[in-house]
Order: C-alpha cells, then structure tokens, then sequence
C-alpha cells in the first residue's frame, strides 16, 4: 500500500479526496490538521477507517513539513491547504503569501531533499488569470491576477515548474475554477446563497419573519463545476506518466444572479426581482418579502468581472469529464441545506451576512 498526504482535509476538496482514495484504492491516507484549541472537523467526522489517520502539520512551518515528509516518506501530498478567500486577502495579504506560496515552497524542497520520488499536486486558481485577455481561458492564458490571492497562487505555479525543471520532480500545478458542493463552507458565496435560500423557504413555511440575506456583484460571471468531479480528475493526473499543467473546468460560465435563481427553483421559491438603473437597489422578492439585497461592502476592489474556463485539453489527456452539471450542483447544494436544517442551531450565525468570497 502507498501512502499519501493530503493538506486541507478538514475543507471542501481534502475531505472529497479522502472519500474518493478510501473508496478508489487501498493507500494509507494521512490528513494533516494543524493543532489548535478548538477543532473543526465537521466535513471528516464521519470518515471511520483505519486507513485515514490524522496527523499534526502546519504547512507555514517548515519544519513541520520536513519531520513529516522525512517521517511519512510519502509517495504522494496533495496539496489543499490554503487562505481560500479571495476578498480577504487584500486585508492579509502576507498571510495569503505565506500560506499559498510559501507552503509549496517548503514541501518541494522536502521533496528534493528527503523524498524525491514522491509525487507533488499544488492547486491553483482560475483567479490566476485575472484581467482575462481572452474567452474562455485554457492553459496558455497568461497570469494577470487582481486580487493578491490570484497573485499568490501565480506564485505558487511557477515555483511547481521550476522545481519540476529543474530537480526532475514529478510535481504538478493545476488551475481549478470554481468547484462547489455540499461541503463547501458557508462563507463561500455559493454555499451562502443556498443556505440562505433553505432558511428562508423554511421561515416562509413556517409562516415566520423573512430575514433577507446580503451579497454583492451578482452579475460577475464564473465558472462553476462540482468538487467531487475534480478530485477525480487530480487523482489521474496524479498518475499520468509524465507531470504537467491542466486547466479543470466546466467549460461554462454563469452569473451569480444565475446561481440565486437556480437556488430559489431548487427550493420550490417563486421568485421576482427588482432592478433599477443602480444594481446597488437590486432586491430579489419572494411573496411580497425581501429575501435578499445588495451591500456595496461585499465588493472587491479589483472584480474579476468574467471567468470561463476550457478544459478541452484535459479532458482528452485524462480521458475524463465531468459528471454533474451546473444546474444539478445548485440542486444538490439546495436540497442538501434544507436537510441540514433539521439539526439547525438558532446559535449559529454562519447563515447570515457571511463576507461575500466569491
């Protein structure tokens, strides 16, 4: 059996991929978690198989990485941890540098230095691409980040290919564009919009006080594809024979206000907007009610106005595509909170007014 680390496993893709090899092959999997006073395993703890052991890593740490790489002596890290949110990086800016780049530094030097047959994923970002020179974007686009996050995970790319380069590394850099599902945190602006959308069917039902919810540019357009598809998709490139760029995408591009509309259908929500020429004094209104409003602060500023992704390549290389589409990943996303919702704590304010990190 092979063993293989995978950051970030207490997040969206980390937990897809731990599902996926526990299910798909018969490697030891060992999930690093940083130790801290409050834990929050939600999206693992369910997972009961004596192949996936949590282990103590801090990917800011050098050292930390180095004693385990040298410890492990994996054949595989897969890289998930990150400072994933966009909007926030501009108000930490060298915490994003140091968690998003500076981390794949550590772990390739790791690599060339105690374990140079281990194989190396570093995820990237459509947000690399930025101010798009072209539709939709594949693999030759160049960097033009907007946000330091983008500009972070640029970083990061090229370091993956000088150290492939240069030391023979079989280590890979794969732009992924937005990628969601039931697991996604709340403070995203998919999963913020579909757990809204389930509370608010369910105050309606119940014949309770609407309480609206918030976002900001609902015309930025993106593409969206279904986490569990792409971790598929990491997985073969993983053991291609040779290692290389991809682009994973949908090959489709919606606005958010797509994404709203979508959510409210899966919820059964018979829905109308009010628009002006000001977008700001945009409403969505349900029975009479409010349900959702735009606030200026929820805006970046540098908006990445268009996302459209072109996976062709991939797609052919890996002889992969993906399974669920846009409209069913909305659904499932919907159809999921609204269960969830049954174990709902009136103390949790994840629910509300979460930052727009789009």
């Amino acid at each position: 059996m092979k063993k293989i680390i995978i950051t970030g496993v207490t997040g969206q893709d980390g937990s897809n991929m731990v599902r996926y090899l526990l299910n798909n092959t018969e490697h030891i999997i060992y999930g690093t978690v940083r130790r801290l006073s409050v834990t929050n395993h939600e999206n693992i703890k369910d997972i009961k198989d004596e192949r996936f052991k949590l282990i103590n890593l801090d990917i800011t740490d050098q050292q930390s990485i180095i004693n385990n790489v040298k410890s492990i002596m994996p054949d595989y890290i897969i890289n998930f941890a990150a400072q994933s949110f966009v909007g926030e990086s501009w108000n930490t800016p060298i915490q994003t540098f140091t968690t998003n780049t500076l981390s794949v530094m550590y772990f390739l030097e790791s690599i060339k230095e105690y374990c140079p047959t281990c194989r190396f994923y570093s995820a990237g970002s459509s947000e690399e691409f930025g101010d798009v020179e072209y539709v939709p974007q594949d693999i030759k686009h160049p960097c033009r980040p907007r946000s330091p996050y983008g500009a972070s995970k640029c970083s990061a790319r090229h370091l993956v290919k000088v150290y492939r380069e240069s030391y023979n590394l079989f280590a890979i850099h794969c732009i992924l564009f937005n990628h969601e599902g039931i697991r996604r945190g709340k403070e995203f602006v998919t999963r913020k919009i579909t757990s809204n959308i389930a509370r608010i069917k369910k105050e309606i039902d119940n014949g309770e006080k609407v309480t609206p919810f918030e976002l900001g540019n609902i015309y930025a357009k993106r593409d969206w594809s279904d986490s569990e598809d792409f971790v598929e998709a990491v997985w073969l490139m993983l053991n291609m024979k040779e290692p290389r760029e991809y682009v994973l995408s949908s090959n489709e591009t919606h606005t958010v206000k797509e994404f709203v509309e979508l959510s409210c259908q899966s919820a059964g929500l018979k829905y109308q907007w009010f628009e002006t020429i000001n977008e700001l004094d945009t409403k969505l209104i349900v029975n009479g009610e409010v349900i959702m409003k735009i606030s200026k602060k929820f805006y970046r500023p540098a908006e990445v106005d268009l996302l459209y992704g072109d996976s062709t390549e991939t797609r052919q290389i890996l002889n992969w595509k993906p399974k669920v589409s846009f409209k069913d990943l909305v659904y499932k996303m919907v159809m999921n909170d609204i269960k969830l919702l049954d174990n709902y704590n009136p103390n949790d304010n994840n629910l509300y007014n979460i930052e727009n990190t789009l």
